[in-house]
């Protein structure tokens, strides 16, 4: 299930405007928070479709019955570019345990890539929700590696995946490779560059958040 939280208007809107705009994404601090105000409302509406439980608790004048999450999600997210809008998602899941991987493209001469993923943690996933946050689903190949790693750690109830930015493309290859995930992004792009890059897109999430990486 795919939804695009832009889709209707409101703040993501502008958020996502601002992300793209070159003449603001020179103010890192800006545009890292608004990664994180889209994980923010990601987060807001997975909660709804969470399992619940009922508990007791006591005010300061009686006892009361009341809904809370049953389960606690796992978050994950692929660093470095992922960090602003995984912390989105856990400043709104502030119970949740936390999920890394690190991964990155490597392009060959003729600038084929292929995925290369160095070091995973997480803790056991079995019968949690698994939420993962990628600011930008282009291909959608280094998402599936991923995931597909993050499930020797168990079966998640449910599968939630967060971008700000995704391309059509990438929708429908994670759509494919796990048809029951539900999918949250901020906007849909149609296109890719013959070098997997989306377009219009927002250029390097990393290289916005955090400085002009070096390639090694």
């Amino acid at each position: 299930m795919l939804t695009i939280l832009s889709q209707n208007f409101s703040l993501v809107n502008s958020w996502i405007n601002e992300l793209r705009n070159v003449e603001i994404q020179h103010d890192r601090m800006r545009f890292r928070r608004n990664m994180e105000r889209i994980g923010e409302i990601a987060a807001f509406e997975i909660s709804k479709s969470l399992e619940q439980k009922e508990i007791e608790i006591r005010t300061p004048l009686d006892m009361v019955k009341v809904k809370e999450i049953a389960v606690q999600p796992v978050i994950t997210t692929i660093l470095r570019a992922g960090v602003p809008l995984f912390q989105g998602l856990l400043n709104y899941f502030d119970k949740a345990d936390c999920g890394f991987v690190a991964a990155y493209r490597k392009h060959d001469a003729n600038d084929y890539f292929s995925i290369k993923q160095d070091y995973l943690t997480c803790p056991n996933i079995e019968g949690r929700p698994l939420i993962f946050g990628d600011p930008m689903l282009a291909t959608g190949a280094s998402l599936i590696e991923a995931i597909k790693d993050l499930l020797t750690n168990g079966n998640p109830t449910q599968l939630h995946i967060v971008a700000a930015i995704a391309s059509k493309q990438g929708v429908q290859t994670i759509e494919k490779a796990y048809p029951n995930a539900k999918i949250w992004v901020g906007a849909i792009d149609e296109n890719l560059t013959s070098k997997g890059y989306i377009t219009p897109g927002l250029g390097d999430a990393g290289d916005l958040s955090y400085g002009e990486k070096l390639q090694r």
